[in-house]
């Protein structure tokens, strides 16, 4: 208790967040007698050191380090529940709980035994948090250490909080709650400062894909999550792309506002990025671009217009895609039940025997797929040979192509003019034909 009260005044005292943050490491490390202390930022789900305890031989490095929720569980679940967590390197934890296994893993490869970490709440908000680590000899941390570590963390925000107002004035003004990007007040400033400069500015609007679906069919929690799914997904454009302002304009809305970068870059980037990271539960980003170099722009509302319909016309562009997609995906389902049905009746009323039932397979397919010819071969010694063909070759060019299956010493060739995207289908359906077709010889 003397020495949180100790720590107490003397967090009072500091005035710049450099202050508060070495002292923050200084003292923790005192506090909860740790071997190392880092005292962390967090924004964007990103996890920056600041500072680390001194005595630390590798305090520069441990400064340079960041990693990201994505690949820490545990940091996660503290911004999400705003829970301290505890592990244990798994050769001392003995009967204890590891804890969650990546950090366990961390501080293996560190060469420390036991961690801690609580979140520096400011605002209601996690700001950052508070990361200790004991090694060899020293006891591992237990639930009183993690009382402590809470009080502590929270004395130093209230030391952020006071010093640190003006940038939480700013992120009170700027951000958007519920994804942290900048609002439509920071996307309409980026916009007008680039336009004012002589450089090409593009302007990237996103409409986000099957939120009202997600809202009904897994509640607003999970359409809440996928908001900050695309957030994450500009953030790494943003990333890539420097001088980049991502923001949500609200709703499912979000923008991108580039400067002195062609818009091939800005376009392929957007491109292989949404690529790279699809968003769950099938939902998907339309985005359309406007470039001050493809015309002129008299004004920020002009530009954010022009880019606006273009991601009107790319959503459009999906829709369609995405009923043809369904229209040929029936149209395949269709064709299948064509296929079963004209291959089972051939099946049965032939006589037994292999030969005899694959040609009549065969024969069916063939028919049913609007194909012309068809063939069954059997292997000896690993060579194929025909042992029975049908039908007639088309004198007429087409889009035939073959469908190829086997049981072995078997192989069925089947020509077909269904549609090219119906090919896997057809080929399991006559895959698991031609297997009954077999076993039904014996």
């Amino acid at each position: 208790m003397r020495q949180l009260a100790v720590a107490a005044h003397r967090l009072d005292r500091c005035r710049t967040l450099a202050e508060v943050s070495e002292l923050a490491s200084t003292l923790s490390r005192d506090i909860l007698d740790a071997h190392t202390v880092a005292f962390c930022r967090i924004e964007q789900e990103t996890c920056r050191v600041v500072a680390v305890s001194p005595g630390d031989p590798e305090r520069d490095l441990a400064k340079a380090s960041t990693y990201r929720a994505e690949d820490r569980p545990a940091l996660r679940r503290l911004l999400r529940d705003r829970a301290s967590w505890v592990a244990h390197s798994p050769e001392v934890a003995g009967q204890l709980e590891v804890g969650d296994e990546i950090e366990a893993e961390a501080l293996r490869v560190l060469g420390h035994t036991s961690g801690l970490a609580a979140p520096v709440i400011v605002n209601e908000s996690v700001w950052g948090q508070v990361y200790a680590t004991r090694g060899a000899g020293q006891p591992l941390f237990e639930i009183d250490d993690v009382a402590t570590a809470e009080v502590l963390a929270s004395l130093i925000a209230g030391a952020v909080a006071r010093v640190d107002l003006e940038d939480q004035v700013r992120h009170l003004v700027s951000d958007d709650p519920l994804t942290g990007l900048g609002n439509r007040r920071v996307a309409d400033h980026a916009a007008q400062t680039a336009l004012d400069g002589l450089d090409e500015t593009c302007i990237v609007m996103c409409d986000v894909d099957g939120l009202k679906r997600v809202n009904d069919e897994h509640g607003h929690d999970a359409g809440d999550d996928l908001l900050r799914a695309v957030a994450d997904v500009l953030r790494r454009i943003q990333d890539e792309l420097p001088g980049t302002t991502a923001a949500r304009l609200g709703g499912d809305e979000f923008c991108l506002v580039t400067t002195d970068l062609p818009r091939s870059v800005v376009s392929q980037t957007v491109a292989r990025t949404l690529a790279g990271y699809p968003l769950p539960h099938g939902a998907a980003i339309s985005w359309g671009i406007a470039s001050t170099a493809d015309a002129h722009a008299d004004s920020t509302r002009t530009l954010f217009r022009r880019a606006d319909a273009a991601q009107y016309q790319a959503k459009r562009s999906r829709a369609r895609a995405a009923k043809a997609l369904e229209r040929r995906n029936a149209e395949s389902a269709v064709t299948v039940d064509r296929l079963i049905t004209a291959v089972v009746a051939a099946v049965v009323a032939a006589q037994t025997g292999e030969v005899t039932r694959l040609c009549a397979l065969a024969g069916a397919a063939a028919a049913a797929l609007g194909g012309s010819t068809w063939t069954v071969l059997r292997y000896t010694d690993g060579v194929p040979a025909a042992v029975a063909r049908g039908g007639t070759p088309s004198d007429e060019p087409g889009d035939g192509q073959t469908l190829t299956v086997e049981h072995a010493p078997w192989v069925v060739q089947v020509e077909t003019t269904a549609p090219r995207d119906a090919t896997d289908s057809l080929t399991q359906a006559l895959q698991a034909l031609i297997d009954v077709a077999i076993q039904g010889a014996r």
